[in-house]
């Protein structure tokens, strides 16, 4: 093991990847940039840590979801019509609202991105675990130590990485700020319907789709998570990677050069 470091020093490091993180997650609106981040972590794993290859269908399905959201949105605004300042501020809110979404998913990014970087780089520290939860950590540990071996894990030790990162985020991340955004959003019509999206992945087989009763809902979050993760195993993980091009949002790069696309995207993103 390398010599210990303080606290204050893995604390810097972890800042560091944080930052770098929250550019590379780029604006609200920037998914299929999110998605290239996403992407380029489960490449970096070699191929073992799945949780950002299924965020990454996450991210460019959410574009689409979004886009039908706020046009049913300004649709229904039209009850409004005899209330023209009313209708612009539900309106008003309704951006906020899919705003806060956005802003989940570019936290979750950032937070993946740093806690990947970090623990490869110092993840045996012994302080360590005072900056990432135990759990997550020691999973993220037999991940790099598999990468670093060149060694492919098991279904079952990808879903335990899977389920620990996935837990994390749901409890530290998306909660939290996903029940602030519905608590104040007050258009219940319209929030009714926000909650219950129809989830179809592009990896996803004919047929297969998940409907939320409630997205706010945590225990459905990570039973919808933890089914998604399933039907990527059984569909296989290089076709849920390939499938990323059915979307149409990428460019041709992303697929044909990975590597040289996401560290040209990096150094572009970075440097502006």
């Amino acid at each position: 093991m390398a010599t210990p470091l303080s606290f204050e020093a893995l604390q810097a490091r972890l800042e560091h990847w944080r930052r770098e993180g929250e550019i590379l997650a780029g604006s609200l609106t920037q998914l299929t940039q999110r998605a290239s981040v996403y992407r380029h972590i489960y490449q970096a794993s070699g191929g073992n840590h799945i949780f950002p290859l299924i965020a990454a269908h996450g991210a460019l399905w959410a574009r689409g979801y979004f886009t039908w959201a706020l046009a049913l949105g300004k649709k229904l605004s039209w009850q409004y019509a005899l209330q023209p300042e009313y209708r612009l501020q539900q309106l008003a809110a309704l951006d906020r609202f899919a705003d806060a979404f956005r802003d989940v998913n570019r936290r979750v990014c950032a937070d993946t991105y740093a806690n990947f970087h970090f623990t490869a780089e110092h993840g045996e520290q012994p302080a360590a675990a005072e900056l990432v939860a135990p759990e997550l950590l020691a999973e993220l540990n037999s991940m790099h130590a598999a990468e670093r071996a060149g060694r492919k894990l098991t279904t079952a030790q990808k879903q335990a990485i899977f389920s620990a990162h996935f837990y994390n985020e749901q409890k530290t991340v998306v909660g939290p700020a996903l029940q602030k955004a519905v608590d104040d959003f007050q258009w219940p019509l319209v929030k009714f319907i926000a909650l219950k999206p129809l989830i179809r992945f592009a990896y996803f087989p004919a047929g297969t789709s998940f409907w939320f009763h409630n997205f706010a809902n945590r225990e459905e979050r990570i039973e919808r998570g933890l089914q998604a993760f399933q039907v990527a195993a059984d569909v296989g993980f290089e076709r849920v990677e390939a499938a990323l091009r059915k979307y149409q949002m990428l460019p041709e790069a992303f697929f044909t050069q990975p590597v040289s696309y996401f560290e040209s995207l990096r150094q572009q993103v970075l440097a502006g």
